[in-house]
């Protein structure tokens, strides 16, 4: 391919389409949105509307993937739907030969995860908090050998996200997110699931990694805020990154300024991480299908823990990626 702008078609015209993808598009410098499927044709014209405010006009419009993959003329997909809806849609874009980013939670549970890493073109995963502008100092900070102790919290109020369909449990909205950042920041992979307590608006899984122990915790109905600690076994803290809580969201409200959010920031970046690997092949910090199924495979474990009230153990073959 040439230098030019990657054609992107974005499957899914929801909140994450409206306040994350717009936006992440015009500050990305190697991504051009060119079209957008969504069986509701209010979303669609809303998002179309949106777009040309924000300088990206003639978007092409589909009530289905299949339509938009068949008559726009693209090089590649982001899936930013329901999870449910994953495996079909890259399955379609992967015949058309088309490169796909899906978005997390990849799939709905790991056996589905799986079906994405035997698609060709092997789709990745958007784990965007990779992308965090902490996210190359708290990697590099983290010593490459030694047993460590991870604590890592999201928490968010569902109701202010407005989303359009996605209920998801805590486990699933945000559980795939602390995991990728558990294993991904440390570069150890969770070996064993040792308790597991979950709930509709709230998650909280402590693991056993090849490294260490971590305690990772999600919430759905609490102000936003994020947190990642990451100590030795001295006590050292050797990683830490703090967003949110209650005096950032009264600055937000009061504070005219706005600048972009971290999730737009880092989707952007994520774009043109997944235009460098489509157009290059250059390797990026992308979160590859196997990943995700490994991701995924945690997020299972976690819930078989929940049931049983049982520790769980992964297997090599599990972990490996």
């Amino acid at each position: 391919m040439t230098d030019r702008p990657l054609a992107v078609g974005l499957v899914g015209c929801g909140r994450l389409a409206e306040v994350g993808y717009l936006p992440a598009v015009t500050l990305s410098r190697r991504v051009h949105l060119v079209a957008a499927a969504d069986p509701d044709a209010t979303r669609r014209s809303q998002l179309a509307a949106k777009a040309s405010r924000h300088g990206i006009d003639r978007i092409a419009t589909f009530p289905e993937a299949q339509r938009m993959i068949d008559d726009a003329h693209l090089d590649a997909v982001v899936l930013a739907t329901p999870a449910r809806a994953h495996v079909a849609d890259a399955r379609r874009a992967a015949a058309a030969g088309l490169a796909v980013l899906v978005e997390k939670p990849p799939a709905l549970d790991a056996d589905a995860a799986a079906e994405l890493v035997a698609l060709s073109p092997t789709p990745w995963v958007g784990f965007n908090r990779r992308f965090d502008p902490d996210a190359p100092r708290l990697r590099h900070a983290v010593p490459p050998t030694g047993e460590l102790e991870i604590g890592i919290g999201i928490s968010y109020r569902r109701r202010s996200w407005r989303a359009h369909d996605v209920r998801d449990d805590a486990l699933l909205d945000l559980g795939p997110h602390l995991v990728d950042w558990a294993t991904w920041i440390t570069g150890s992979d969770v070996v064993e699931v040792l308790r597991a307590d979950l709930g509709p608006e709230h998650a909280t899984v402590e693991l056993r990694l090849e490294r260490g122990h971590a305690v990772v915790s999600a919430a759905t109905d609490k102000v936003y805020s994020e947190h990642l600690e990451v100590w030795d076994l001295s006590g050292r803290r050797v990683g830490s990154h703090r967003l949110g809580g209650l005096v950032d969201a009264v600055r937000a409200r009061v504070d005219p300024r706005r600048r972009p959010s971290t999730v737009v920031t880092s989707l952007a970046r994520q774009l043109d991480a997944f235009a460098a690997a489509v157009t290059t092949g250059a390797a990026t910090e992308l979160a590859t299908a196997a990943e995700g199924a490994t991701v995924m495979r945690v997020i299972d474990a976690a819930r078989a823990s929940a049931a049983t009230r049982r520790s769980v153990t992964l297997t090599a073959p599990e972990r490996s990626r």
